[in-house]
């Protein structure tokens, strides 16, 4: 398998949320945790919306019966930006910040973890390795293109609206 298969690399920032999240829980100094924070953030809503550019369409075209699949994903992720703009309602380090947080925590690890369990094996088995190394490099390009989320609104995805425009074309 190559390192550049987009499946590898999505596994692989699933493991550093959950290890940025970790390390987060684990800080007391406001200015670093605001820091921290913003980069998390910003990294999720760049893995969100490279999903929905990159990985789900395909996902839509080359596996069978994944709409049901796309149309949570993309719930999955609103769920994820809504919790992500609750934490920056609160002033750092807050119990109230603090709890906004924790929710987009348990959010995004749930996610992680169908992606990980409902999605990620059915591509994998299905989608040709040339072909995932070749949506890795479209991916990466995406993540250069799109550093710190510069570009992207961060706005909400109709999940219905999206899979029948993706499962169309």
């Amino acid at each position: 398998m190559s390192d550049f298969d987009i499946t590898v690399l999505i596994l692989s920032e699933h493991e550093a949320f959950r290890r940025a999240f970790a390390e987060i829980e684990a800080l007391s100094d406001e200015a670093e945790l605001r820091r921290r924070w913003d980069d998390l953030a910003a990294q999720l809503e760049v893995h969100a919306a490279g999903e929905e550019e990159v990985f789900y369409p395909e996902l839509l075209s080359e596996v069978d019966d994944a709409e049901d699949d796309t149309e949570h994903a993309v719930k999955d992720h609103n769920e994820i930006r809504d919790a992500v703009r609750s934490v920056a309602g609160h002033e750092v380090g807050t119990d109230a910040w603090w709890k906004a947080f924790r929710e987009a925590r348990e959010a995004t690890v749930d996610h992680l973890g169908e992606e990980e369990r409902d999605v990620l094996p059915p591509f994998k088995e299905q989608v040709a390795q040339k072909h995932r190394t070749d949506l890795g490099m479209r991916w990466m390009a995406f993540h250069d293109e799109h550093a710190q989320a510069k570009g992207l609104s961060g706005d909400d995805v109709d999940p219905q609206e999206y899979v029948d425009e993706h499962a169309d074309a």
